[in-house]
C-alpha cells in the first residue's frame, strides 16, 4: 500500500465503534440509494466515463418516492419500473393480493415469499398501501391543481485557468483551431418540468457545456443561445394509452438486442440486474445528447396486448468527408467517417460537426403479457441521411456501413415457481445473429442464483443496442455469467459473479481472437440499522496486444484487480460516516505492472426536521498513472452526477450544503478541488493544460417547487 499504516488504522477502527451508538430509526431510502451509487461506480469503470449524465438511471426512485406505488393499486409494470424488486418477487407479490384480497398493512409483505426484511425495508420509502385509489380518469382543471412545477438552474465552472480560454486573434486561431474554445468557461443548465402524480409530465431543458459559446457565429452556423434543447410531453394510463411520449423520450425493449436507448446497468453489486428490466417509452430528462429518441412514441393497451409503435427523427454529430467517388459513382458526394458521442461543441471542428447528419428512427413492438409470461416481438428501421463508412481496419471488418439497418427480434420473460427464465434473439439487415438468455433462480428466500449466456455474432450490426456485453456493442462476443447472493446469519450477505467471455474475431488493441473473465466477490455486514461495511474483491482479465514493433504483435493479458474495504455507521442521530480504502493493481503481461490506491473520509451533517445538510469530504490518492487509475462516487447536486477517476499523487475534498429555505426553495453549493502533489502542470500540452497543481470546481444550484 502506499499510505502510512496509521491512515489505515484509522479507517479500519471506525467500523470497530461500538453498536452502542445503534438506535431504531424509520425506515429511508438509504439502503436503495447505497447500491444504486456503487452500481453507478461499476458502470462508470465499464464505460470509462467519469462525465455520464445517469439522470434516467436514478430519477425513477425520486419520483416514486414523492408518489409512493399503492400496492393495492398497481401491475407488474409498474413494480418492475420501480428497479428494486426481481419478477419472482412481483409475481408473488401480485398472487397473493389476488388470493387474499387487499393488503391491510405494509407489513404484511413479510408474509409473502422473497420478502424478507431487508427487501421490505429497501423499497418501503416508495411504496404505500391504502384503499383510497388514484383515478387516472382526471381532468384537466384537476391536473392543474394538483399537479406540481419545478424549476432547476445550475452554475458550474473550474476556477483555474485553462489554456484552451487563452485569448485568441484570427490567425492563431486559422494555425490551430483545436486549440481554442470559442465560449466561456461555465457550464449552465436549467430545467423546468411540471407533474401530475405518475401520468402527466411536460418538462423542457436547456444546457450549455464549458467552452461551448453562447453568442451568435455566423460563420459556423451557429445560433445564439444555449448548445442543447430537450423538451418532452409525456402521458401514462390514460384508458387504453399505457403512454404517450411526444417529443424526447427512451424506448427501451426486450433485453436491449434491437432497441434500447438510454443508459442500464449490468454486472453489479446486484446479480439480478444481469436482466434488463425493459421500460418500453419513458419521458427523457437527461443532457446527455445522443441516447435519446425525438419524435412521437405511444403504447396502446387491450387487456394484455400491448402494441407499441415510435418514430424518431434528430440531427446528430459527424464528421463528415468527401466520399472516394471511384466507389460511389457520385461526384461531391459526402460520407461520415465516424459518429461522435461526446456532445461538446466548443472549437471550430466540433461546431462544425454538430448536427452534421439526420437520424431517423421507426418500428414497433407487440408485446403478450401476464404476470408470469411476457412474450414480445420488436422491430426497428435505422437509417442516416448519409452514408457511414468507418476506417478501414482489420479489427471492424465487420462493423455498419451505409445509410439503413433493419433489426427485429423476439424476447421472453416467464416466471415458474421461484424461477425466472428469459432472452432475446435478434437478427440484422445482413444475417447477423444475437442471443441473450438467462434464469433467476430463488433457491431459496436467503439465496438467489442467476446465470445467463450470450451469442453475438461478428456480423450482428445494430448502433441503437445496449444489451448486457464487455463491448459496447452487442457484436462478436460469447459470454456465459454465473452470480449468486446469499443472506447469511448475523447480518452477512455475501454477493459474487463470474462472467467468462471470448471475442471470436479481432479486438481494437487486439489483432487475434482473445478471452477474459470477470470476477467480483463482496461480503457486507449489517450488524445493526446504523452500521454498514463492505469487503469487496474484483479482478478483470483481457488480452491486448503486447505494443511490438514487429509486424505481427501478439496478443498478453491484462489484468486489473481491486480490493476494497468500505463502512458507514450513523455515528450519532444528525452525525454519519463514510469511509473508505481502496488498492488497485493493472498488470499487462511482460510489459508494465503498476499500482494505486485512494482513501477517503465523508461526514454528513443532517438534523431531523433541519433545513440543512452538510456533506464534505476528505481524500487521498496515489497511483503510478492513469492506467492505474480509481472511480469513486461523489455525492453531488440533483441532477447532477460526479464519479472522478483519481490518478497520480494527491488529495481530493468537497464540500457541499444542501439548504431548504422553505417549501418552495432549495439551494445548492458545492466545491470539489483535488490537489496534485506531483506535478505542477495538468495535462500539459493540451487545450486543458492548467499551469497549476490544483484543480477547483464550483457548482450553485437553485430549485424552485410550486
Amino acid at each position: 500500500m502506499k499510505f502510512g499504516f496509521r491512515y489505515i488504522l484509522v479507517f479500519f477502527l471506525l467500523g470497530l465503534i461500538p453498536k452502542a451508538y445503534a438506535q431504531v430509526v424509520p425506515a429511508t431510502n438509504e439502503d436503495a440509494v447505497n447500491e444504486q451509487n456503487q452500481n453507478l461506480e461499476i458502470l462508470s469503470e465499464q464505460n470509462q466515463d467519469e462525465n455520464a449524465d445517469y439522470t434516467s438511471l436514478i430519477e425513477n426512485l425520486k419520483q416514486y418516492q414523492s408518489h409512493p406505488i399503492n400496492l393495492n393499486n398497481t401491475d407488474k409494470d409498474e413494480l418492475m419500473d420501480l428497479g428494486l424488486l426481481t419478477e419472482i418477487q412481483v409475481k408473488n407479490l401480485l398472487t397473493h393480493i389476488q388470493k387474499n384480497g387487499k393488503l391491510i398493512s405494509i407489513y404484511e409483505l413479510q408474509g409473502i415469499k422473497g420478502f424478507d426484511l431487508k427487501t421490505i425495508k429497501r423499497i418501503l420509502p416508495y411504496v404505500r398501501v391504502t384503499d383510497n385509489f388514484d383515478s387516472s380518469h382526471f381532468t384537466f382543471a384537476e391536473m392543474l391543481k394538483s399537479g406540481s412545477t419545478e424549476s432547476t438552474t445550475r452554475y458550474q465552472r473550474l476556477t483555474e485557468h485553462q489554456a484552451a480560454f487563452d485569448p485568441y486573434t484570427d490567425s492563431l486561431l486559422k494555425k490551430s483551431p483545436s486549440n481554442y474554445y470559442l465560449g466561456s468557461p461555465e457550464r449552465i443548465f436549467t430545467r423546468l418540468r411540471f407533474r401530475y402524480s405518475n401520468n402527466v409530465s411536460v418538462g423542457f431543458i436547456a444546457e450549455k457545456d464549458a467552452g461551448e459559446p453562447f453568442r451568435k457565429i455566423d460563420s459556423l452556423g451557429k445560433k445564439a443561445g444555449f448548445d442543447y434543447y430537450s423538451f418532452h410531453l409525456f402521458l401514462r394510463n390514460i384508458r387504453v394509452i399505457k403512454t404517450l411520449a411526444v417529443g424526447d423520450y427512451q424506448a427501451c425493449f426486450g433485453q436491449g438486442l434491437v432497441l434500447w436507448r438510454g443508459f442500464g446497468f449490468g454486472k453489479s453489486i446486484s446479480v439480478a440486474n444481469m436482466k434488463r428490466n425493459p421500460t418500453g417509452f419513458r419521458p427523457y430528462s437527461s443532457v446527455d445528447e445522443n441516447r435519446f429518441m425525438r419524435g412521437i412514441a405511444t403504447t396502446l393497451k387491450f387487456g394484455k396486448i400491448e402494441t407499441s409503435v415510435f418514430f424518431s427523427s434528430k440531427k446528430i454529430d459527424a464528421n463528415v468527408q468527401l466520399a472516394d467517388s471511384t466507389i460511389s459513382g457520385v461526384l461531391d458526394a459526402e460520407e461520415a467517417s465516424s459518429i461522435i458521442l461526446t456532445g461538446t461543441h466548443r472549437t471550430i471542428g466540433e461546431i462544425k460537426d454538430k448536427d452534421a447528419i439526420t437520424e431517423t428512427i421507426f418500428g414497433g413492438n407487440v408485446s403478450y403479457k401476464t404476470n408470469k409470461l411476457t412474450l414480445g416481438a420488436t422491430a426497428q428501421q435505422f437509417m442516416l441521411s448519409k452514408p457511414l463508412n468507418v476506417s478501414d481496419q482489420l479489427y471492424n471488418t465487420y462493423d455498419f456501413r451505409g445509410k439503413s439497418n433493419t433489426n427485429v427480434g423476439v424476447d421472453f420473460s416467464y416466471v415458474f415457481r421461484n424461477i425466472n427464465f428469459y432472452g432475446e434473439g435478434a437478427l440484422s439487415a445482413n444475417g447477423g445473429k444475437a442471443l441473450t438468455t438467462g434464469a433467476i433462480l430463488a433457491l431459496d428466500p436467503k439465496f438467489t442464483l442467476v446465470t445467463a449466456y450470450r451469442n453475438f455474432d461478428k456480423k450482428y450490426q445494430n448502433l441503437l443496442a445496449l444489451a448486457i456485453s464487455e463491448n459496447t456493442l452487442p457484436q462478436n462476443e460469447q459470454g456465459l455469467y454465473i452470480g449468486a447472493e446469499a443472506k447469511l446469519p448475523k447480518g452477512f450477505t455475501f454477493t459474487t459473479f463470474f462472467d467468462q467471455y471470448r471475442f471470436p474475431w479481432l479486438n481494437y488493441k487486439a489483432s487475434r481472437p482473445t478471452v477474459g473473465y470477470d470476477f467480483m466477490a463482496q461480503l457486507n455486514w449489517t450488524p445493526n440499522k446504523k452500521t454498514d461495511m463492505y469487503f469487496r474483491y474484483r479482478k478483470r482479465t483481457k488480452e491486448q496486444d503486447a505494443g511490438s514493433e514487429l509486424m505481427f504483435d501478439t496478443p498478453v493479458e491484462l489484468i486489473q484487480e481491486n480490493f476494497r474495504y468500505n463502512v458507514s455507521f450513523q455515528l450519532l442521530p444528525y452525525l454519519k460516516l463514510r469511509s473508505r480504502i481502496e488498492y488497485m493493481v493493472y498488470d499487462k503481461q511482460n510489459s508494465v505492472r503498476e499500482t494505486g490506491s485512494m482513501m477517503y473520509q465523508d461526514i454528513v451533517f443532517k438534523m431531523i426536521g433541519k433545513p440543512i445538510e452538510i456533506t464534505a469530504r476528505y481524500g487521498l490518492f496515489e497511483t503510478d498513472s492513469y492506467n492505474s487509475r480509481v472511480y469513486t462516487y461523489e455525492n453531488d447536486v440533483l441532477y447532477s452526477f460526479s464519479i472522478p477517476a483519481m490518478y497520480d499523487k494527491g488529495s481530493r475534498g468537497y464540500l457541499m450544503v444542501d439548504y431548504t429555505i422553505n417549501k418552495h426553495i432549495e439551494v445548492w453549493a458545492r466545491v470539489a478541488q483535488t490537489f496534485y502533489s506531483n506535478k505542477n502542470i495538468q495535462n500539459e500540452g493540451s487545450p486543458t493544460e492548467i499551469k497549476k497543481p490544483t484543480k477547483t470546481e464550483v457548482k450553485l444550484q437553485v430549485r424552485l417547487k410550486f
